[in-house]
């Protein structure tokens, strides 16, 4: 039983220098590593956001700032797009007004074409009247020439129904003839080729129409050959 109890203590006085031994081993830890950090207080904050800023404005002012040489090209550039633009528009300026001179051109030479046509059909047109107004005149000394008996004949009438269609046509056609006997002497429609005295008319009046002179629109296309009163 001695035995037993030594051995007991024994035992229970290794087990308390083991505990010694890991205790004393074992080293005390700060506060900070022991997990429970505090937050910073207001006077830290304002440290690190200072420090924050110093670091910003220490980053810009390394930037670096373009040289002279840099702006001057840069602005050199800025003239020659200007210059450019401008030249772009003294261009585009000037082919407008090229378009309009040759638009305004164009439009002269239409007007000036279409008076030419106009011009070309009325001389046409008068050289042809001109060449039936005698065939007019064959039909009015013919049918003038007619005795009173013989008006009534079917041919007389047949032929003066030709003269009446002729000359609605030549109306039609805008050809007219020109008043004479009892009007005022005109050079510009008239052609006096004698001189007589009349009661009936005043002096510088038409006394007697020799040949009807006839008008196409406005133009004469031949004068009236006329006696005029003295």
């Amino acid at each position: 039983m001695a035995e037993q109890k030594e051995m007991e203590t024994m035992e229970s006085q290794e087990t308390e220098n083991i505990e010694t031994e890991e205790t004393e081993d074992t080293p005390e830890l700060p506060q900070e590593e022991c997990g429970t950090d505090s937050p910073p207080g207001p006077e830290e904050a304002e440290e690190t956001s200072d420090s924050s800023l110093d670091g910003s404005s220490e980053e810009e002012s390394g930037e670096e700032q373009p040289s002279e040489e840099a702006q001057a090209e840069e602005k050199k550039g800025f003239f020659k797009k200007k210059e450019k633009k401008n030249k772009q528009e003294e261009k585009i300026a000037e082919l407008t007004d090229r378009v309009q001179r040759q638009m305004a051109e164009f439009d002269n030479f239409r007007k000036r074409t279409e008076k030419e046509k106009a011009q070309m059909f009325e001389v046409g047109a008068k050289s042809v009247i001109e060449k039936i107004l005698p065939v007019v005149d064959n039909f009015e000394r013919g049918l003038s020439a007619v005795p009173e008996e013989s008006k009534e004949d079917p041919f007389v009438q047949g032929m003066d129904k030709i003269y009446k269609q002729l000359m609605t046509e030549l109306e039609n056609l805008e050809v007219k003839p020109i008043e004479a006997v009892g009007a005022e002497f005109n050079p510009e429609f008239h052609n006096a080729v004698m001189q007589v005295e009349s009661e009936e008319y005043e002096s510088g009046f038409v006394a007697q129409e020799l040949q009807r002179g006839y008008m196409y629109r406005d133009s004469v296309v031949r004068h009236s050959m006329v006696a005029v009163v003295q």
